[in-house]
C-alpha cells in the first residue's frame, strides 16, 4: 500500500462527530512507560516497560453550535475519543478512554480563535485497531455490515469501541460476528463477549472479550433493535499477543 497523508480523517468525542471543528491533532500516542534498569556492567541503557499510557492532543475551532458545548464541559468522568485515519471499512483507527485536561482558548492577533486540549488515558492506554464501520454508519433497520479480513485467526481476544451519534426509535444493539471464511461454509456467529449494551441515544462504550479467546479471520458489525435511524461507528482492536489491563 502506498504512503498516505491525513486527508479525510475523522475524530469522534463522547458520541459527537467533531471532525469539522478539529483543526489538527498534534499527538496520538502512548504505550508502556519505560523504566531504566541499567546495570553497572552494561555499556548501553536497559529499559523495561511499565504501565500502559496514552494521550490524544488536538486543537479545535470555536463552534458554539457543536464543538464548544461538548468540549467546554470538562467532565470528571471518562471521555471516549476515536480517531479514524480516513473513513474506509478496515482502515486504521485509534481509541482512547481518557480524562480531558484543559480547554485553553487562544485568540490570535489576526482574529483567529482556537482551543488546545489534551486527553490523557485512563485505565487502558491508547489502542490502535481497524474500523469495523466506514467512519459513521447509518442503519435504518437491522443490518449485517460488510466484513473485514484479519488475514488469519488470532488467539488473544479483542477490544472494541462504539460511538453512537443518534438513535431514532427505541434502541439499537450493536455486536460483532465472526467467520473463518466470510460466511461461505462457516456461518456467521456472535463473538463471545463481542456485544455492546443496547443504546437509546448518544453514548459510548468499550468492550473487551476474554484475553485467550480465539477470534476468527473475518469480522463484521451487526445491528438490531427497534429503530428507524441509528448512526454509529465501531473500532475493533484485535490482539496479536496476550495483553493485560
Amino acid at each position: 500500500m502506498a504512503k498516505q497523508g491525513g486527508l479525510g480523517d475523522n475524530a469522534y468525542v463522547a458520541g459527537f462527530n467533531l471532525s469539522g471543528d478539529i483543526t489538527s491533532l498534534s499527538r496520538i500516542g502512548g504505550g508502556p512507560n519505560p523504566w531504566e534498569v541499567t546495570g553497572i556492567d552494561k555499556s548501553a541503557k536497559e529499559r523495561i516497560g511499565l504501565l500502559r499510557d496514552g494521550a490524544i492532543e488536538f486543537a479545535s475551532y470555536f463552534n458554539p453550535a457543536r464543538a464548544h458545548p461538548v468540549l467546554s464541559d470538562l467532565p470528571y468522568t471518562d471521555v471516549m475519543i476515536t480517531y479514524c485515519r480516513g473513513t474506509s471499512l478496515g482502515s486504521p483507527g485509534a481509541g482512547l478512554i481518557s480524562k480531558q485536561i484543559g480547554y485553553d482558548g487562544n485568540r490570535g492577533d489576526d482574529g483567529s480563535f482556537t482551543f488546545n486540549l489534551e486527553a490523557q488515558a485512563n485505565g487502558y492506554g491508547i489502542e490502535w485497531g481497524r474500523q469495523g464501520t466506514a467512519g459513521i454508519r447509518t442503519d435504518t433497520s437491522a443490518t449485517n455490515g460488510s466484513s473485514i479480513d484479519g488475514a488469519a485467526a488470532s488467539d488473544f481476544g479483542l477490544q472494541a469501541y462504539l460511538q453512537v451519534f443518534a438513535v431514532t426509535g427505541t434502541s439499537v444493539t450493536v455486536k460483532l460476528q465472526e467467520s473463518s471464511d466470510d460466511g461461505g461454509g462457516d456461518a456467521w456467529a456472535d463473538v463471545v463477549g463481542g456485544g455492546f449494551t443496547a443504546a437509546t441515544g448518544v453514548t459510548t462504550q468499550r468492550i473487551a472479550t476474554a484475553g485467550d479467546l480465539t477470534v476468527e479471520r473475518y469480522l463484521r458489525v451487526v445491528s438490531s433493535g427497534t429503530f428507524s435511524n441509528a448512526q454509529f461507528s465501531v473500532l475493533i482492536v484485535r490482539n496479536p499477543i496476550a495483553v493485560t489491563f
